[in-house]
């Protein structure tokens, strides 16, 4: 197994955690954003007013993108567990 290909899977590893991450974090990103904007139009300062819609927007992304994430991450395991025979070479 040479450095390249090490390099190589981390990076592939590294692309499917962004992939994977990415939808999440924009959901929590724009929802804190909203309800920020909504909490300084109306001077309401609760700390917990931002958790229930951030939890039910990542909730409902989860539902709708957790089939392609799953797909691409057995997809990723599928192909580094038939790869390893080439990497004992």
């Amino acid at each position: 197994m040479t450095p390249e290909t090490v390099l190589g899977m981390g990076q592939q590893a590294l692309q499917l955690a962004f992939l994977l991450s990415a939808p999440l974090l924009l959901t929590a990103l724009a929802v804190g954003l909203v309800v920020g904007i909504f909490q300084a139009a109306t001077q309401i300062n609760e700390m917990t007013l931002s958790f229930i819609p951030k939890l039910l927007g990542i909730g409902a992304v989860l539902t709708i993108t957790g089939p392609w994430m799953l797909r691409l991450l057995t997809e990723f395991t599928r192909r580094l567990i038939l790869g390893i025979p080439g990497l004992l070479q």
